[in-house]
C-alpha cells in the first residue's frame, strides 16, 4: 500500500512543495496519504464508487484534470496502457515532482525500468510488496508519447486505455446481442454499459423509447457518448447497484463486471442481479451474460420468479429472468 512507502519517502528524500495543489491519481478506497494536507489534494478518480468514497472522506474528488498542480502522485492501475496514460497526464498537468507508486502485482517494476531508461529516477522506496519513486520537473516532457487518447477499434467503436474490452468487442457481449429478442419494451437500461456496445444494439429495436446507459467509469461513459449518438440514449455516471431512476424499467440488459482487482469477485455481479430486480417493473425482463464459472444462479432465482439459462458456449452462459420478486426502492 502507498501509505507506508509515502511516509518513508517523505522522511528520506522526497520533498513535496509546501504550497499549491497536489493531484493524486487513482488511489484505491483503502489508501491513506500520510503527510499530505487533504485541503491541498485533488483525488483524480473516474470510477464513481471510489470517487464517492473519497468525497465522503472529506477530499475534493475530480474525474477530469482542470487545474495546474504543484506536484502529482500516480497510483498505478494494473493495465499498462492506462498506467502509462496516467503518468503522462500527471506530467502534463503538473509543474513539479511526479511521484509514481504501485504494487509489484500491478507492474510497478516494469514501469520503473521503462522510466529509468528515459530519465533519472529518484528513490525507489520498496516496501509492502510495492515500490514508490519520483521524477523531477525537468524530466516530465519525456513521457508525452505515453498520453494515449480515445481511439477507434477495428469495428469502429471508440474506446480508451483502462476501459473494459478496450481492444475490441467483448465476446460475451456479442453473444448476448445475438440472443436478445426483437421486442424489448419501451424503457431499457444497460447496467455497466461500458463503451456502449450493448446499448447500440438495443437501439436497433423500434419499440425502444429510451435506453439508459449506467456506467461507473467516466472514461468508458465518454466513449459511449461517441459510440451511441441516438437521441433515445441517456447517460448516467453512476454505480449501477445504487442507481435510482424516476421509474422502473421494462427491460435490463447487462454483462456485469466480476472483479476490480485480479481475483474474481462474484458478489459484484450478484449485486447487479439484485439491482436489476429492484429496477424492473413487475413484468420486467432481465437479459444477462456471464462467465460460465461464476455462481449467479442462486441470486437470480432469489430475485426472479422465472429464470432460464439460454445456453451460450464453453466460456459464457446466457440468462433470461422475468418477474422480479424484490421490488423495494
Amino acid at each position: 500500500m502507498i501509505d507506508a512507502r509515502l511516509d518513508l519517502a517523505l522522511q528520506g528524500g522526497l520533498d513535496l512543495p509546501e504550497q499549491g495543489l497536489i493531484a493524486v491519481f487513482h488511489p484505491n478506497a483503502e489508501a491513506r496519504l500520510p503527510g499530505l494536507d487533504p485541503d491541498r489534494c485533488h483525488i483524480v478518480q473516474d470510477f464513481k464508487p471510489l470517487y464517492d468514497s473519497w468525497e465522503a472522506r472529506g477530499y475534493k474528488a475530480i474525474h477530469m484534470i482542470g487545474d495546474r498542480y504543484a506536484a502529482a502522485i500516480v497510483c498505478l492501475p494494473r493495465a499498462k496502457a492506462e498506467a502509462r496514460a496516467l503518468i503522462a497526464r500527471a506530467c502534463e498537468a503538473c509543474d513539479g515532482i511526479v511521484v509514481i507508486d504501485g504494487q509489484k502485482t500491478d507492474g510497478i517494476d516494469s514501469i520503473f525500468r521503462e522510466m529509468k531508461k528515459r530519465v533519472t529516477v529518484n528513490g525507489p522506496i520498496s516496501k509492502a510488496h510495492g515500490k514508490l519513486f519520483w521524477i523531477d520537473p525537468a524530466a516530465k516532457d519525456f513521457f508525452a508519447d505515453w498520453l494515449q487518447l480515445p481511439a477507434q477499434t477495428a469495428e469502429g467503436f471508440w474506446t480508451a486505455p483502462g476501459v473494459f474490452s478496450a481492444d475490441g468487442v467483448d465476446l460475451a457481449s456479442a453473444l448476448l446481442v445475438d440472443a436478445l429478442p426483437e421486442k424489448l419494451g419501451a424503457e431499457v437500461a444497460d447496467l455497466g454499459a461500458g463503451w456502449g456496445f450493448l446499448a447500440a444494439h438495443v437501439l436497433t429495436r423500434e419499440s425502444v423509447q429510451t435506453v439508459h446507459l449506467v456506467e461507473a467509469g467516466h472514461s468508458a461513459l465518454e466513449c459511449a457518448r461517441h459510440n451511441v449518438t441516438d437521441e433515445r440514449a441517456k447517460f448516467h455516471w453512476e454505480d449501477a447497484t445504487k442507481w435510482a431512476p424516476p421509474h422502473r424499467m421494462d427491460t435490463i440488459v447487462m454483462n456485469p463486471p466480476f472483479h476490480q482487482g485480479r481475483a474474481a469477485e462474484p458478489q459484484i455481479g450478484q449485486a447487479f442481479v439484485a439491482a436489476a430486480s429492484r429496477l424492473l417493473q413487475p413484468n420486467g425482463n432481465l437479459w444477462m451474460v456471464a462467465n460460465r464459472h461464476l455462481p449467479y444462479e442462486a441470486e437470480l432465482k432469489k430475485n426472479f420468479a422465472h429464470v432460464d439459462e439460454l445456453g451460450g458456449d464453453a466460456r459464457f452462459k446466457l440468462f433470461h429472468a422475468a418477474k422480479p420478486t424484490r421490488q423495494r426502492r
